[in-house]
Protein backbone atom coordinates (compact mmCIF):
# COMPACT_ATOMS: atom_id res chain seq x y z
CA UNK A 1 0.00 0.00 0.00
CA UNK A 2 1.38 3.88 -1.02
CA UNK A 3 0.42 6.39 0.66
CA UNK A 4 1.57 10.13 -0.80
CA UNK A 5 2.25 13.70 0.85
CA UNK A 6 2.23 16.44 -1.99
CA UNK A 7 3.21 20.01 -1.18
CA UNK A 8 4.38 23.31 -2.67
CA UNK A 9 7.45 25.18 -1.81
CA UNK A 10 8.10 28.47 -2.97
CA UNK A 11 12.09 29.53 -2.92
CA UNK A 12 13.41 33.22 -2.63
CA UNK A 13 13.58 33.97 -6.00
CA UNK A 14 10.21 33.24 -6.73
CA UNK A 15 9.89 29.85 -8.68
CA UNK A 16 7.30 27.48 -6.95
CA UNK A 17 8.21 23.83 -6.89
CA UNK A 18 5.94 20.42 -6.70
CA UNK A 19 7.40 17.74 -3.96
CA UNK A 20 5.49 14.99 -3.82
CA UNK A 21 6.55 11.92 -1.06
CA UNK A 22 5.75 8.66 -1.31
CA UNK A 23 4.82 6.36 1.90
CA UNK A 24 4.84 3.00 2.02
CA UNK A 25 3.00 0.47 4.03
CA UNK A 26 2.87 -2.90 4.28
CA UNK A 27 0.95 -5.80 6.33
CA UNK A 28 4.18 -8.18 7.24
CA UNK A 29 5.60 -6.33 9.44
CA UNK A 30 6.54 -8.43 12.39
CA UNK A 31 5.10 -8.00 16.17
CA UNK A 32 8.27 -9.86 17.88
CA UNK A 33 6.18 -12.03 20.10
CA UNK A 34 6.67 -15.58 20.28
CA UNK A 35 3.58 -16.65 21.05
CA UNK A 36 2.08 -14.93 17.63
CA UNK A 37 0.74 -17.34 14.94
CA UNK A 38 -0.30 -14.14 12.23
CA UNK A 39 3.19 -12.75 12.14
CA UNK A 40 5.87 -15.51 9.91
CA UNK A 41 8.88 -13.86 11.72
CA UNK A 42 12.62 -15.56 10.95
CA UNK A 43 13.79 -17.23 14.44
CA UNK A 44 15.64 -13.91 15.09
CA UNK A 45 13.17 -11.64 14.59
CA UNK A 46 11.02 -13.39 18.07
CA UNK A 47 12.13 -11.09 20.47
CA UNK A 48 9.65 -10.84 23.30
CA UNK A 49 8.91 -13.75 25.36
CA UNK A 50 5.88 -16.10 25.37
CA UNK A 51 5.97 -15.57 29.28
CA UNK A 52 7.06 -11.94 30.13
CA UNK A 53 6.94 -9.10 32.31
CA UNK A 54 7.72 -8.66 35.86
CA UNK A 55 5.00 -9.25 38.79
CA UNK A 56 3.09 -6.46 39.17
CA UNK A 57 0.42 -5.44 41.48
CA UNK A 58 -1.69 -3.60 38.53
CA UNK A 59 -1.32 -5.65 35.96
CA UNK A 60 -3.09 -8.94 36.95
CA UNK A 61 -1.81 -10.75 33.46
CA UNK A 62 1.10 -11.68 31.55
CA UNK A 63 1.71 -8.03 29.49
CA UNK A 64 4.37 -6.37 27.21
CA UNK A 65 5.55 -2.60 27.86
CA UNK A 66 5.29 0.16 25.56
CA UNK A 67 6.94 3.33 25.86
CA UNK A 68 6.38 6.83 25.59
CA UNK A 69 8.90 9.27 24.53
CA UNK A 70 9.05 10.94 27.77
CA UNK A 71 9.54 7.71 28.87
CA UNK A 72 12.92 7.13 27.53
CA UNK A 73 14.01 10.20 27.46
CA UNK A 74 13.46 11.04 31.85
CA UNK A 75 13.73 7.32 32.76
CA UNK A 76 16.54 6.33 30.84
CA UNK A 77 18.30 5.38 33.68
CA UNK A 78 15.63 2.71 35.06
CA UNK A 79 15.08 1.42 31.89
CA UNK A 80 19.16 0.01 31.77
CA UNK A 81 18.43 -2.23 34.82
CA UNK A 82 17.73 -5.71 34.17
CA UNK A 83 14.48 -5.84 35.60
CA UNK A 84 12.64 -4.58 32.78
CA UNK A 85 12.31 -6.74 29.71
CA UNK A 86 9.89 -7.70 27.25
CA UNK A 87 9.22 -4.18 25.62
CA UNK A 88 7.96 -2.75 22.44
CA UNK A 89 9.75 0.22 21.28
CA UNK A 90 8.17 2.13 18.07
CA UNK A 91 9.72 3.71 15.48
CA UNK A 92 8.41 6.90 16.06
CA UNK A 93 9.75 6.82 19.76
CA UNK A 94 12.85 5.84 18.92
CA UNK A 95 13.17 8.53 15.74
CA UNK A 96 12.09 11.12 17.92
CA UNK A 97 15.10 10.06 20.76
CA UNK A 98 17.29 10.39 17.75
CA UNK A 99 16.43 13.66 17.17
CA UNK A 100 15.90 15.21 20.79
CA UNK A 101 19.06 13.15 23.06
CA UNK A 102 21.77 11.74 20.92
CA UNK A 103 22.91 10.20 24.56
CA UNK A 104 19.66 8.72 25.97
CA UNK A 105 19.22 7.13 21.96
CA UNK A 106 22.49 6.10 22.17
CA UNK A 107 22.03 4.42 25.89
CA UNK A 108 18.70 3.02 24.15
CA UNK A 109 20.67 1.58 21.24
CA UNK A 110 23.01 -0.66 23.85
CA UNK A 111 19.87 -1.88 25.73
CA UNK A 112 17.96 -2.88 22.56
CA UNK A 113 21.15 -4.46 21.44
CA UNK A 114 21.46 -6.86 24.18
CA UNK A 115 19.47 -9.84 23.52
CA UNK A 116 19.04 -10.91 27.11
CA UNK A 117 16.83 -7.50 27.70
CA UNK A 118 13.92 -8.50 25.08
CA UNK A 119 13.70 -4.90 23.22
CA UNK A 120 12.30 -5.06 20.42
CA UNK A 121 12.00 -2.73 17.64
CA UNK A 122 8.29 -2.30 15.79
CA UNK A 123 8.47 -0.43 12.95
CA UNK A 124 5.12 1.54 13.54
CA UNK A 125 5.26 3.89 11.09
CA UNK A 126 5.45 1.37 7.98
CA UNK A 127 2.63 -0.96 9.64
CA UNK A 128 -0.92 -0.43 7.64
CA UNK A 129 -2.81 -0.91 10.71
CA UNK A 130 -0.19 1.01 12.51
CA UNK A 131 0.43 4.61 10.89
CA UNK A 132 -1.28 7.24 10.76
CA UNK A 133 -1.87 10.58 8.99
CA UNK A 134 -1.59 13.77 10.87
CA UNK A 135 -4.53 16.03 10.62
CA UNK A 136 -5.29 19.69 9.79
CA UNK A 137 -4.21 21.51 13.12
CA UNK A 138 -2.78 18.38 15.19
CA UNK A 139 0.49 19.71 16.42
CA UNK A 140 3.34 16.99 15.87
CA UNK A 141 3.43 15.93 19.59
CA UNK A 142 -0.23 15.13 19.32
CA UNK A 143 0.54 12.95 16.12
CA UNK A 144 2.98 10.92 17.53
CA UNK A 145 0.92 10.36 21.12
CA UNK A 146 -1.74 9.55 18.49
CA UNK A 147 0.47 6.79 16.62
CA UNK A 148 1.70 5.49 19.91
CA UNK A 149 -1.56 4.72 21.05
CA UNK A 150 -3.02 3.12 18.00
CA UNK A 151 -0.25 1.28 18.10
CA UNK A 152 -0.64 0.00 21.81
CA UNK A 153 -4.30 -0.68 20.44
CA UNK A 154 -3.20 -2.78 17.96
CA UNK A 155 -0.90 -4.90 20.16
CA UNK A 156 -4.06 -6.04 22.41
CA UNK A 157 -5.87 -6.62 19.07
CA UNK A 158 -3.04 -8.92 18.02
CA UNK A 159 -1.60 -10.79 20.53
CA UNK A 160 -4.10 -13.13 22.94
CA UNK A 161 -3.53 -13.67 26.40
CA UNK A 162 -1.08 -10.84 27.05
CA UNK A 163 -1.53 -7.16 27.46
CA UNK A 164 0.61 -4.44 26.10
CA UNK A 165 0.76 -2.15 28.78
CA UNK A 166 1.26 1.90 27.92
CA UNK A 167 3.67 3.73 30.15
CA UNK A 168 3.90 7.07 29.99
CA UNK A 169 4.78 10.15 32.30
CA UNK A 170 2.44 12.61 30.14
CA UNK A 171 -1.14 13.02 31.87
CA UNK A 172 -3.11 13.61 28.60
CA UNK A 173 -1.86 11.25 26.96
CA UNK A 174 -2.65 9.12 29.76
CA UNK A 175 -6.30 10.06 29.87
CA UNK A 176 -6.59 9.74 26.74
CA UNK A 177 -5.55 5.92 26.27
CA UNK A 178 -7.47 5.25 29.47
CA UNK A 179 -10.52 6.51 27.35
CA UNK A 180 -9.64 4.55 24.68
CA UNK A 181 -10.03 1.19 27.20
CA UNK A 182 -6.39 1.34 27.26
CA UNK A 183 -4.11 0.52 30.42
CA UNK A 184 -1.53 2.93 31.00
CA UNK A 185 0.50 4.20 33.72
CA UNK A 186 3.16 6.71 34.81
CA UNK A 187 6.70 4.73 35.23
CA UNK A 188 6.33 6.01 39.33
CA UNK A 189 2.99 4.15 39.18
CA UNK A 190 4.55 1.07 37.28
CA UNK A 191 8.01 0.95 39.01
CA UNK A 192 5.62 1.28 43.03
CA UNK A 193 3.79 -1.68 42.10
CA UNK A 194 6.78 -4.05 41.17
CA UNK A 195 7.27 -6.75 43.63
CA UNK A 196 11.19 -6.01 44.03
CA UNK A 197 10.94 -2.36 42.33
CA UNK A 198 12.62 -0.52 45.66
CA UNK A 199 16.05 -0.16 44.10
CA UNK A 200 14.75 1.62 40.49
CA UNK A 201 12.00 4.11 43.00
CA UNK A 202 15.48 5.78 43.89
CA UNK A 203 16.61 6.15 39.92
CA UNK A 204 12.89 7.78 38.83
CA UNK A 205 13.25 11.11 37.31
CA UNK A 206 12.56 13.73 38.69
CA UNK A 207 11.65 16.14 36.14
CA UNK A 208 8.18 16.57 36.91
CA UNK A 209 8.30 15.86 40.48
CA UNK A 210 6.31 18.69 42.53
CA UNK A 211 7.87 20.23 45.60
CA UNK A 212 5.49 19.73 48.63
CA UNK A 213 4.16 22.58 50.21
CA UNK A 214 5.31 24.95 46.79
CA UNK A 215 6.25 28.80 48.85
CA UNK A 216 7.39 31.73 47.35
CA UNK A 217 9.69 31.62 44.04
CA UNK A 218 13.02 32.14 45.14
CA UNK A 219 14.34 33.04 41.52
CA UNK A 220 13.33 35.26 38.49
CA UNK A 221 11.21 33.73 35.92
CA UNK A 222 13.35 32.62 32.62
CA UNK A 223 12.87 33.72 29.67
CA UNK A 224 11.11 31.86 26.89
CA UNK A 225 12.90 30.64 24.39
CA UNK A 226 11.29 33.40 21.45
CA UNK A 227 12.03 36.31 24.02
CA UNK A 228 15.65 35.28 24.34
CA UNK A 229 15.66 35.17 20.87
CA UNK A 230 14.23 38.44 19.80
CA UNK A 231 16.42 39.78 22.54
CA UNK A 232 19.73 38.67 21.11
CA UNK A 233 18.94 39.92 18.24
CA UNK A 234 18.08 43.13 18.80
CA UNK A 235 21.21 43.80 21.27
CA UNK A 236 19.48 43.61 24.58
CA UNK A 237 20.46 40.27 25.90
CA UNK A 238 23.62 38.10 25.09
CA UNK A 239 24.72 34.92 24.98
CA UNK A 240 27.53 32.79 26.68
CA UNK A 241 28.51 29.83 28.04
CA UNK A 242 28.42 30.11 32.37
CA UNK A 243 31.50 29.01 34.71
CA UNK A 244 30.74 28.51 38.01
CA UNK A 245 33.67 29.71 40.50
CA UNK A 246 34.96 27.38 42.53
CA UNK A 247 36.17 29.19 45.47
CA UNK A 248 32.37 31.02 46.17
CA UNK A 249 29.02 29.24 44.75
CA UNK A 250 27.28 32.45 44.66
CA UNK A 251 29.22 34.06 41.89
CA UNK A 252 30.45 33.04 38.50
CA UNK A 253 31.12 34.81 35.12
CA UNK A 254 29.85 34.09 31.20
CA UNK A 255 31.73 33.98 28.61
CA UNK A 256 30.94 35.98 26.06
CA UNK A 257 31.52 35.84 22.44
CA UNK A 258 32.80 39.12 21.02
CA UNK A 259 33.67 40.53 24.36
CA UNK A 260 37.15 41.11 25.86
CA UNK A 261 36.65 40.50 29.16
CA UNK A 262 34.18 38.18 31.03
CA UNK A 263 30.71 39.32 32.59
CA UNK A 264 30.69 38.99 36.02
CA UNK A 265 27.28 37.32 38.16
CA UNK A 266 26.62 37.43 41.66
CA UNK A 267 24.05 36.29 44.16
CA UNK A 268 21.96 33.83 43.62
CA UNK A 269 19.03 35.97 41.36
CA UNK A 270 21.71 37.24 39.33
CA UNK A 271 22.92 33.50 38.64
CA UNK A 272 19.27 32.67 38.59
CA UNK A 273 19.35 28.26 38.52
CA UNK A 274 22.77 28.44 35.97
CA UNK A 275 24.74 25.70 36.36
CA UNK A 276 28.35 24.92 35.11
CA UNK A 277 28.59 24.82 31.27
CA UNK A 278 25.27 25.87 31.04
CA UNK A 279 24.75 28.33 27.24
CA UNK A 280 22.78 31.34 29.25
CA UNK A 281 20.93 34.44 28.15
CA UNK A 282 22.62 37.35 29.81
CA UNK A 283 21.62 41.13 30.69
CA UNK A 284 24.12 43.72 31.16
CA UNK A 285 23.63 45.71 33.54
CA UNK A 286 24.41 49.95 33.72
CA UNK A 287 28.37 50.43 33.86
CA UNK A 288 26.96 52.27 37.50
CA UNK A 289 25.86 49.15 39.00
CA UNK A 290 29.13 47.21 38.06
CA UNK A 291 31.01 45.68 40.76
CA UNK A 292 34.12 43.49 41.12
CA UNK A 293 34.92 39.50 41.94
CA UNK A 294 34.10 38.74 45.64
CA UNK A 295 37.86 38.65 47.25
CA UNK A 296 36.34 35.87 50.08
CA UNK A 297 35.88 32.40 49.76
CA UNK A 298 32.22 31.43 50.34
CA UNK A 299 31.41 27.10 49.79
CA UNK A 300 27.53 26.20 50.65
CA UNK A 301 28.36 24.10 54.48
CA UNK A 302 24.94 23.65 55.59
CA UNK A 303 25.44 20.26 57.54
CA UNK A 304 21.26 20.29 56.83
CA UNK A 305 19.05 21.06 53.81
CA UNK A 306 18.19 24.30 55.12
CA UNK A 307 15.06 24.11 53.34
CA UNK A 308 13.48 27.09 50.46
CA UNK A 309 14.63 29.75 52.23
CA UNK A 310 16.90 32.29 50.37
CA UNK A 311 19.29 33.86 53.35
CA UNK A 312 20.85 37.45 53.48
CA UNK A 313 23.65 37.03 50.72
CA UNK A 314 27.38 37.92 52.24
CA UNK A 315 29.02 37.72 48.87
CA UNK A 316 28.51 40.74 47.11
CA UNK A 317 30.82 42.85 48.93
CA UNK A 318 30.99 46.55 48.00
CA UNK A 319 34.43 47.51 46.80
CA UNK A 320 35.86 49.06 50.30
CA UNK A 321 38.51 50.50 48.21
CA UNK A 322 38.93 51.80 44.46
CA UNK A 323 39.33 48.85 42.52
CA UNK A 324 38.71 48.46 38.42
CA UNK A 325 35.10 46.72 38.12
CA UNK A 326 34.36 44.54 35.80
CA UNK A 327 31.53 44.08 33.47
CA UNK A 328 28.15 42.81 35.57
CA UNK A 329 25.35 41.56 34.12
CA UNK A 330 22.36 38.83 35.63
CA UNK A 331 20.70 35.64 33.76
CA UNK A 332 17.48 35.80 32.40
CA UNK A 333 17.43 32.71 30.77
CA UNK A 334 18.91 29.00 29.96
CA UNK A 335 19.37 28.87 25.73
CA UNK A 336 21.20 25.47 26.36
CA UNK A 337 21.54 22.75 29.59
CA UNK A 338 24.88 20.89 29.50
CA UNK A 339 23.89 18.90 32.56
CA UNK A 340 25.75 15.42 32.92
CA UNK A 341 26.35 12.80 35.49
CA UNK A 342 28.23 14.20 38.71
CA UNK A 343 30.20 11.62 40.75
CA UNK A 344 30.07 12.91 44.74
CA UNK A 345 28.59 11.80 48.28
CA UNK A 346 25.43 11.67 50.20
CA UNK A 347 24.89 14.56 52.68
CA UNK A 348 24.42 13.07 56.35
CA UNK A 349 20.65 13.43 57.76
CA UNK A 350 19.64 13.56 61.18
CA UNK A 351 16.68 11.95 60.68
CA UNK A 352 17.15 8.38 59.61
CA UNK A 353 13.58 8.10 58.26
CA UNK A 354 13.88 10.62 55.57
CA UNK A 355 14.41 9.88 52.01
CA UNK A 356 15.27 12.96 50.80
CA UNK A 357 18.83 13.76 51.05
CA UNK A 358 21.29 16.06 49.94
CA UNK A 359 24.05 14.84 47.22
CA UNK A 360 27.16 16.84 47.72
CA UNK A 361 29.05 16.83 44.25
CA UNK A 362 32.72 16.24 44.54
CA UNK A 363 33.02 19.05 41.79
CA UNK A 364 32.96 22.31 43.48
CA UNK A 365 31.22 24.34 40.78
CA UNK A 366 28.13 22.21 40.92
CA UNK A 367 25.78 23.10 43.37
CA UNK A 368 24.44 20.61 46.19
CA UNK A 369 21.32 18.34 44.40
CA UNK A 370 18.29 17.30 46.25
CA UNK A 371 17.73 13.53 45.61
CA UNK A 372 14.92 10.66 47.27
CA UNK A 373 16.67 7.36 48.24
CA UNK A 374 15.75 4.22 50.55
CA UNK A 375 18.90 3.19 50.65
CA UNK A 376 21.08 6.40 52.65
CA UNK A 377 22.74 4.24 55.24
CA UNK A 378 24.38 2.09 52.79
CA UNK A 379 25.35 4.90 50.74
CA UNK A 380 26.68 7.62 52.95
CA UNK A 381 29.95 5.46 52.89
CA UNK A 382 30.05 5.60 48.92
CA UNK A 383 30.88 7.77 46.50
CA UNK A 384 27.93 7.51 44.13
CA UNK A 385 26.94 9.24 40.62
CA UNK A 386 23.76 11.77 40.46
CA UNK A 387 21.79 12.96 37.42
CA UNK A 388 20.37 16.51 37.74
CA UNK A 389 16.68 16.25 36.47
CA UNK A 390 15.20 20.02 36.75
CA UNK A 391 15.56 23.15 39.14
CA UNK A 392 12.50 24.70 39.68
CA UNK A 393 11.75 28.14 40.84
CA UNK A 394 10.63 27.85 44.12
CA UNK A 395 13.56 24.96 45.55
CA UNK A 396 17.08 26.31 46.63
CA UNK A 397 18.92 23.10 45.39
CA UNK A 398 18.10 21.61 42.06
CA UNK A 399 16.38 18.16 42.10
CA UNK A 400 18.10 15.13 40.99
CA UNK A 401 17.77 10.73 41.24
CA UNK A 402 20.56 8.49 42.28
CA UNK A 403 22.27 7.07 39.37
CA UNK A 404 24.33 4.50 40.78
CA UNK A 405 27.22 3.50 43.69
CA UNK A 406 30.86 3.50 42.81
CA UNK A 407 32.28 1.65 45.77
CA UNK A 408 33.96 3.06 49.27
CA UNK A 409 35.00 6.50 49.91
CA UNK A 410 38.94 6.28 50.07
CA UNK A 411 38.75 3.06 47.83
CA UNK A 412 41.38 3.32 45.04
CA UNK A 413 39.59 2.23 42.11
CA UNK A 414 36.85 3.67 43.33
CA UNK A 415 38.67 7.49 43.31
CA UNK A 416 40.14 6.57 40.28
CA UNK A 417 37.02 5.79 38.44
CA UNK A 418 35.83 9.01 39.82
CA UNK A 419 38.56 11.31 38.52
CA UNK A 420 38.41 9.64 35.54
CA UNK A 421 34.58 10.08 35.27
CA UNK A 422 34.68 13.64 36.36
CA UNK A 423 37.21 14.75 33.68
CA UNK A 424 35.51 13.01 31.01
CA UNK A 425 38.48 10.00 30.03
CA UNK A 426 36.86 7.46 28.55
CA UNK A 427 37.62 4.06 30.65
CA UNK A 428 34.78 1.59 29.51
CA UNK A 429 35.68 -1.86 29.01
CA UNK A 430 36.09 -2.79 25.83
CA UNK A 431 33.38 -5.44 23.63
CA UNK A 432 34.32 -9.23 23.82
CA UNK A 433 34.65 -8.89 19.97
CA UNK A 434 37.18 -6.56 20.55
CA UNK A 435 38.81 -8.27 23.16
CA UNK A 436 38.77 -11.65 20.69
CA UNK A 437 42.03 -10.33 18.95
CA UNK A 438 44.28 -10.19 22.11
CA UNK A 439 46.55 -13.59 22.32
CA UNK A 440 45.45 -15.74 24.88
CA UNK A 441 47.45 -15.33 27.81
CA UNK A 442 49.95 -16.37 29.09
CA UNK A 443 51.81 -14.23 26.21
CA UNK A 444 55.24 -13.31 26.07
CA UNK A 445 57.31 -11.10 23.43
CA UNK A 446 59.35 -13.75 21.52
CA UNK A 447 62.23 -13.19 19.66
CA UNK A 448 60.52 -13.31 16.35
CA UNK A 449 58.10 -10.32 17.16
CA UNK A 450 61.37 -8.58 18.04
CA UNK A 451 62.77 -8.97 14.94
CA UNK A 452 59.87 -8.01 13.20
CA UNK A 453 59.40 -4.81 15.31
CA UNK A 454 63.39 -3.82 15.21
CA UNK A 455 62.50 -1.87 18.32
CA UNK A 456 64.45 -2.28 22.04
CA UNK A 457 62.32 -4.71 23.81
CA UNK A 458 62.21 -1.95 26.55
CA UNK A 459 59.84 -0.01 24.16
CA UNK A 460 58.16 -3.11 23.30
CA UNK A 461 57.31 -4.18 26.98
CA UNK A 462 55.42 0.03 27.01
CA UNK A 463 53.64 -0.52 23.89
CA UNK A 464 51.97 -3.37 24.90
Amino acid sequence: MLTTKTFFRKTKSGNIFKITRDHYLRDDIWCGSEICDNCSPKLSGKILDESPGATSSLINTPYYLLLDTNIVLDQIHILEEELLCNVVILQTVLEEVRHRSSNVYKSLADIISNPNRKFYVFVNEHRRETYVERVRGESANDRNDRAIREATKWYNNHLEGIKTVLLTDDNDNKEKARREGLLAFTMEEYVESLDNGGVLVDKLSKRQFVLEGKGEPLFPCHLTPAEIHKGITSGKLLQGSFLASRENFLEGTVNVEGMDKFVLVQGRVGLNRAVDGDVVALELLPKDQWTAPSDIVLQDEEEEDPGDVIDEEEIVQKPTKEVERTPTGKIVGIIRRKWRQYCGILQPNAVKENVRHLFVPAERKIPKVRIETRQAEALYSQRIIVAIDSWPRNSRYPLGHFVRALGNVGDKETENEVLLLEHDVPHSRFSDEVLSFLPKLPWVITESVREVSGVSPTLLLMLF
